[in-house]
């Protein structure tokens, strides 16, 4: 039976690549996990990536240089429509961060904490890297710089010096996961909704006085993050029109980044690793920290802050030697950061995938409290969505198929994101280098590195965890 579900994972994978924690419940598995034979899972999820690496070394360089022809697309709606959608969002949010100050301080019931937490960071994050551009539509800044600058005619009276880049993302994205795995109560609704408050009149201030196109570009990290992840989506926007694409065929097209932009995508990749590593037993048992008593996150705030920025700079330092020793091979003689503007975009979809795969577990529990907060938004006993009198369950937690089933689905996500990977590193490679012979030397160290990061994915979503 297990030999058949490996063929079944198998067959999955090949298919498909043909074609915060917030506290909340924040659903464990772990000790069911324990119990199934993820050894051979994570064994068949490392050969899928080599044989994938494999593969694509035998293909021609035209194959992977092959111009895109043109691909059907149909119209879609008119800015102004999701200009208004945006101001929407925007009304919605101030409504929820009163709703943080005034509403239950429950976090499973008050409704800034589930759509912060579960609609936002974990199922849209989701969607807008499996299926388009939802940020587009729903971020609450995109209408407001809009209409300032359609409106009003307003970009701003200051420029962003050109050498900052996208360099203030990166620090806001390490802050803000900072916040999410040291802070002690980042689900607390008084809290959250004070720090989006300062973020955002942090956020219009910048619009203001630099431009919405600019600021939002290049410092608010949301709408950076969010940029990133749609690169990988096979539903993509030119101008008025959608078209339907391979999965991170925008990747393949390398473009150059701003400063700093590249290190954002490592970033990407090490929080979500380090978020991950931080539950297990292994970490706790490094800061000297017993699993089994857990003294709170207030107790284990500076080794959190320390080990998140050590294991990014880490990640960062060995991704960077890797590459250049690949463009050493290669007989090549290019910059560490010119080789990152070339090859951190990669990393893009193994980000995504840790994403899915950590808070999948989560989102099925929470999940179910953002839809009851939602079939009665107003707490006046409605009934929208039909679910009164349902209950939420963890059931499924306990029975072995559901979280066979639950663990390889977090499983393919980590190898599907690792074989995107290899791809799109093969592909920008290609475009690099001459012959087929230096592309082969410029990518065994990387293909070294995505093959033990495939371990090393699946070795976290397997390994005991407390905390």
């Amino acid at each position: 039976m297990h030999s058949f579900r490996i063929a079944a994972m198998l067959a999955g994978i090949a298919t498909g690549s043909v074609w915060p924690t917030a506290a909340l419940a924040h659903a464990s598995s772990q000790s069911f996990v324990a119990l199934l034979p993820t050894g051979p899972y994570r064994l068949v999820g490392v050969v899928i990536v080599g044989v994938s690496i494999a593969l694509l070394a035998l293909l021609p360089p035209s194959a992977a240089s092959r111009p895109d022809g043109p691909r059907p697309g149909w119209p879609g709606a008119p800015p102004g429509v999701r200009m208004v959608v945006s101001l929407l969002s925007a009304l919605l949010l101030v409504w929820l961060i009163s709703a943080g100050f005034l509403g239950s301080r429950d976090p499973l019931e008050n409704g800034l904490v589930l759509a912060f937490w579960v609609v936002f960071w974990m199922a849209l994050v989701i969607g807008q890297g499996l299926f388009g551009n939802l940020w587009g539509w729903l971020s609450p800044f995109n209408g407001i710089g809009r209409l300032f600058e359609r409106g009003f005619g307003w970009r701003g009276f200051l420029r962003l010096p050109g050498w900052l880049g996208a360099w203030p993302a990166v620090f806001l994205l390490l802050g803000f996961s900072g916040f999410t795995l040291a802070d002690p109560a980042p689900d607390d609704p008084a809290r959250l909704a004070g720090l989006l408050i300062c973020y955002g009149i942090f956020t219009l201030a910048g619009m203001g006085l630099f431009g919405a196109r600019s600021w939002l570009a290049r410092v608010e990290f949301f709408t950076v993050l969010m940029r990133q992840f749609v690169r990988l989506a096979p539903l993509v926007g030119q101008g008025r029109f959608w078209r339907l694409d391979w999965p991170a065929a925008a990747l393949c097209r390398p473009r150059k980044l701003l400063p700093g932009l590249s290190v954002f995508c490592v970033v990407l990749l090490g929080t979500g690793s380090f978020d991950g590593f931080n539950e297990t037993f292994f970490w706790l048992d490094l800061i000297g920290v017993n699993p089994l008593a857990f003294p709170g996150r207030s107790a284990v705030i500076v080794p959190v802050l320390a080990g998140l920025v050590g294991a990014n700079i880490l990640l960062l330092v060995l991704f960077t030697c890797l590459l250049l020793l690949g463009d050493r091979l290669a007989g090549a003689r290019r910059s560490g950061a010119e080789l990152l503007m070339v090859f951190a975009p990669t990393l893009l979809p193994i980000a995504l995938g840790y994403h899915i795969a950590h808070y999948l577990p989560s989102l099925l529990v929470d999940g179910q409290y953002a839809l009851l907060a939602l079939n009665d938004p107003l707490s006046l006993g409605q009934d929208w969505l039909g679910l009164a009198g349902y209950h939420v369950t963890t059931g499924f937690f306990n029975n072995r198929d559901t979280m066979n089933f639950i663990w390889l689905a977090q499983a393919a996500g980590i190898v599907f994101g690792h074989v995107l990977a290899v791809i799109v590193a093969d592909r920008r490679a290609v475009r690099l280098y001459q012959g087929r012979r230096a592309v082969w030397l410029a990518q065994a160290p990387l293909a070294l590195f995505m093959i033990g990061y495939t371990w090393l994915g699946l070795w976290l979503l397997a390994a005991p965890k407390g905390g």
